[in-house]
């Protein structure tokens, strides 16, 4: 079978051929249909650090068809669309305790979707409605991120919500913000191609970053927002985050940043600020991500807009890396 690999040290993607996997007694054989290129892809694979480790082959928000199964696996047969879940944690740390294995030191990563099949723990894995499509299946982990940043920003109905950035993340948090009762949302980015999407997501006005940026919100808003995500990951957001929030608001920093980021700690100090930075999400906030996902008010997969085969990741993650025009780019590792 062919599959995306990083070669490491920021080495452009290559496209291999590899064995075919065999699934253990536990674990479903999928032919993938849909995975996403994340952020996290780009960064780590980037050569600046926080990399993936040679020889891995990337790729986590996917969804594919069940070709074969264990003996031992049960609730899941042949022909299955499922979705890959983060959930196979070491059971007995904080994070397992709480459901969100992404910050469980033991996690068995489940990565693997830029392939044309990939064996993955029947744990790992959660089957989708019959309504749903591959593309719908790939997008439920990054609507699941969404998701649980809004929870952990401890959004009360009604609460006046600023989202920093126009990407996926952005998107999806936008997404359940409207959905869970958030009263006016602005999103604010330094371009405006995202800003009709933004609306269809559910923001009440898009802000071009700059002069006066902080009056034109609250102006929009009807005061400082209560809760600002930050969701570019980009340096110089957490003090902009902080400068925008009202008094004893909240600020949740969903844009994984690995560069430093100075903020001034006496400024969020004389506001209360309530700062946390959320990973993952909760195997509930998935689980409600593939339930649901489709019922909402705007149809997810307007953020997809672009498909391309296995052949032209490498083509993709380069244009990524610079200015573009795309949102969320799906590979489909078995197009014809």
């Amino acid at each position: 079978m062919k599959a995306a690999v990083y070669p490491g040290d920021g080495q452009p993607m290559r496209i291999e051929d590899r064995d075919m996997p065999v699934p253990g007694a536990r674990d479903l054989l999928i032919k993938v249909d849909r995975c996403g290129i994340c952020g996290t892809d780009l960064h780590m694979t980037s050569g600046h650090g926080w990399d993936y480790r040679p020889g891995t082959v990337p790729g986590h928000e996917y969804a594919g068809e069940i070709i074969d199964l264990g003996k031992e696996v049960d609730g899941f047969a042949k022909g299955d669309l499922v979705a890959y879940r983060l959930t196979l944690g070491c059971g007995h740390c904080d994070a397992c305790d709480v459901g969100n294995v992404a910050l469980c030191r033991g996690m068995k990563t489940g990565m693997g979707g830029f392939a044309e099949y990939h064996s993955l723990a029947s744990g790992s894995a959660v089957k989708l409605p019959g309504s749903y499509s591959a593309t719908d299946g790939a997008l439920v982990e990054p609507f699941a991120v969404g998701l649980y940043g809004v929870r952990m920003g401890k959004m009360r109905p009604g609460d006046r919500v600023l989202i920093l950035g126009g990407g996926t993340v952005a998107l999806t948090t936008l997404y359940w913000a409207r959905r869970l009762g958030a009263g006016r949302i602005v999103v604010a980015s330094r371009s405006e191609r995202r800003a009709e999407m933004a609306l269809t997501m559910g923001a009440d006005a898009y802000v071009q970053t700059g002069e006066d940026e902080q009056q034109r919100v609250a102006g929009i808003l009807g005061g400082p927002p209560d809760i600002v995500f930050e969701c570019a990951g980009a340096p110089g957001l957490l003090g902009q985050a902080i400068g925008h929030v009202r008094i004893l608001g909240y600020v949740v920093s969903l844009g994984f940043c690995t560069s430093p980021d100075a903020v001034i700690p006496a400024i969020a100090g004389f506001k209360g600020v309530r700062l946390t930075f959320p990973i993952g999400y909760s195997a509930r906030d998935f689980q409600r991500a593939a339930d649901a996902l489709l019922s909402g008010h705007a149809d997810p997969k307007i953020i997809v807009t672009r498909t391309v085969g296995l052949d032209a990741l490498p083509d993709a993650f380069d244009l990524l890396r610079r200015s573009n025009a795309e949102t969320k780019v799906h590979v489909s590792p078995n197009a014809v």
